[in-house]
């Protein structure tokens, strides 16, 4: 496994991000962002104060990995694999 290199400090899983990804079957979508996405995600619940504010945060990235049309509240468009 490659490790990728972030500038910004790797942020590890909790298990209560875990557990929501792999209940709803996102654990695919999740790993198929890029690293940075990701990283920026686990770090964007954590750093909620309060419990409601995790839950809400992490709602809105398990819709947004549900549709893979959105990054944050910004549209996100697919790669396009190159021939």
């Amino acid at each position: 496994m490659v490790t990728p290199r972030l500038k910004r400090p790797l942020q590890p899983m909790t298990a209560f991000v875990r557990q929501a990804l792999l209940s709803r079957g996102l654990m695919r979508a999740y790993r198929g962002r890029p690293a940075c996405q990701r990283n920026d995600y686990l770090s964007w619940i954590q750093r909620a104060k309060r419990a409601e504010t995790r839950q809400k945060r992490l709602s809105q990235m398990l819709d947004e990995l549900k549709r893979g049309d959105r990054y944050m509240n910004m549209v996100q468009r697919p790669r396009v694999k190159s021939l």
